[in-house]
């Protein structure tokens, strides 16, 4: 299903994604050496239900998972990469953490996510695939405007990380988002430019850019949820919900 929104639809998820943007970022400020990944759960579930929203997350139980998710945030740390379930686990300096969010309110969704380095450890192969994500997210939005296809976006994204040296994997990739958070169309990290689905206003995308540093191979965790790089290497992921306007693409999600 695709959807496009009508200007009230869109006027809700310029919301949503507001409430989407100011907890993740509260949570990468409380996110330190220290901090178990069930605290980051439970911080999440309280300002989401305090903002009188829905998790998208708790009760969801696509076919790629085992059974219904049961949290709040997907936490993934270090060789972790998608769909990370919270468990038991104290972050350590240096470890690089990914933060992916999805929340309903008022009837619409909206989804992001960020990589950052917990504490004063920074390894400059962790910056720079953090960095490559983040300008890879930059070029999709950029290449999104109306009359241009899923491919141009696809494309431009598997420019920058390729030329960053990134494999890249297309199995999971960005996707359509509106009543509900995953839609068609499927927008994947690599792709031909003017293939594909014509964006018109109204549409909403969550574009999300993760690689893995070398491999473009997933393995599943025991959780039956998490899936990590299939070689043990460090992986990173960034993500924003987007709006097609007349004039380009509105960020929903960006960091007040």
């Amino acid at each position: 299903m695709i959807e496009i929104l009508n200007p009230t639809l869109l006027t809700r998820a310029k919301v949503t994604g507001a409430l989407v943007a100011d907890i993740l970022q509260t949570l990468k400020s409380r996110c330190v050496v220290g901090t178990n990944l069930l605290d980051v759960d439970r911080w999440a579930k309280a300002m989401i239900l305090d903002a009188g929203a829905q998790s998208c997350y708790v009760d969801y139980a696509p076919s790629f998972g085992r059974g219904p998710f049961g949290h709040y945030i997907c936490t993934a740390v270090n060789d972790a990469v998608l769909h990370g379930r919270p468990y038991d686990y104290t972050l350590a300096d240096g470890d690089l953490l990914t933060l992916d969010l999805a929340v309903s309110q008022d009837g619409v969704a909206a989804d992001a996510a960020i990589s950052f380095l917990v504490g004063d450890v920074k390894p400059p192969e962790s910056v720079a695939m953090i960095d490559a994500t983040e300008r890879a997210l930059a070029a999709g939005i950029a290449a999104a405007r109306p009359g241009a296809r899923i491919g141009d976006l696809s494309h431009a994204i598997g420019t920058v990380l390729s030329e960053a040296g990134y494999p890249i994997n297309t199995e999971f990739g960005g996707h359509g988002i509106g009543s509900t958070m995953h839609q068609d169309p499927h927008v994947a990290n690599t792709g031909r430019p003017g293939r594909g689905y014509k964006l018109r206003p109204g549409l909403l995308l969550a574009l999300e850019p993760w690689v893995m540093a070398d491999t473009a191979a997933l393995v599943t965790d025991d959780d039956g949820w998490t899936l990590r790089s299939a070689t043990g290497c460090r992986t990173a992921h960034s993500e924003h919900t987007i709006a097609i306007t007349d004039d380009g693409a509105e960020i929903l999600t960006l960091a007040r």
